[in-house]
């Protein structure tokens, strides 16, 4: 798979220190919470909210934990959260746009212009760079010894155009509008699916090759994760394992 594959970024995560792990677990709570609200707290009924807890699994989220955001969500806690999409260029021209989940906008807007600021990248308008990125579905499988042909014909079954496969993980595309059922087809089917959500896909990628660019890159990338409002960053780096 490529190195902005989506597999790619859960690895990233996943390899984080337990401090940043904790900022994981609240911004994939604050997702959860946001569903429960929009959809109800039975993951049976709400497709977004089960996949979210399929993603928070797959981030190590425990349990106990997510039973509990539920809980909290379902008891009508009121957190007004908004979201909003920010856009702009990184060291060299790479594309950016990170999603934010805010309760404070002028607070989120302010932390997106210092990051940016500061490792020698630039904020842009709404529109600046979203046209070299599009939407799509994207699923991932996990498990072993996956059966490369039996998948394909199960996932284009269910709905997928395409997937790819490699070291126990699928990645599955599909249209925005069926990711939700494509994945419950696929876990009829018993594949243990981690994450199913549409996410931004660069149409095409570039690569850094100074050494001091992907220095900051990677400052970028990681001061807009561990930022308590961001809930997803997409570029369109191709050597993103290049990163230090």
């Amino acid at each position: 798979m490529s190195g902005h594959s989506k597999w790619n970024n859960i690895k990233r995560k996943k390899e984080k220190t337990d401090a940043q792990k904790a900022k994981l677990f609240t911004k994939v709570g604050r997702e959860i919470a946001v569903a429960v609200r929009e959809g109800g707290g039975d993951p049976n009924s709400n497709g977004r909210l089960r996949d979210l807890i399929a993603k928070a699994k797959s981030l190590n989220v425990p349990n106990d934990n997510i039973n509990r955001i539920i809980k909290r969500a379902e008891g009508g806690e009121k957190d007004d959260y908004e979201s909003i999409t920010y856009e702009g260029y990184g060291p060299s021209g790479t594309a950016v746009m990170v999603e934010t989940l805010t309760d404070n906008r002028n607070r989120t807007a302010a932390n997106m212009r210092h990051y940016f600021d500061k490792y020698g990248a630039s904020l842009g308008q709404s529109g600046s760079v979203a046209f070299q990125f599009s939407q799509k579905g994207i699923i991932l499988i996990e498990g072993e010894n996956l059966d490369e042909e039996k998948l394909m014909e199960d996932a284009f079954d269910a709905g997928a155009d395409d997937f790819d496969i490699d070291d126990g993980m699928a990645e599955l595309t599909c249209e925005p509008p069926k990711v939700d059922a494509v994945a419950a087809a696929l876990r009829e089917k018993g594949y243990n699916v981690t994450s199913a959500e549409a996410e931004f896909v660069a149409s095409s990628t570039v690569s850094l090759s100074s050494g001091e660019d992907l220095k900051r890159m990677g400052q970028l990338l990681d001061h807009l994760e561990e930022d308590d409002d961001v809930q997803d960053v997409w570029h369109n780096l191709e050597n993103a394992d290049d990163l230090p």
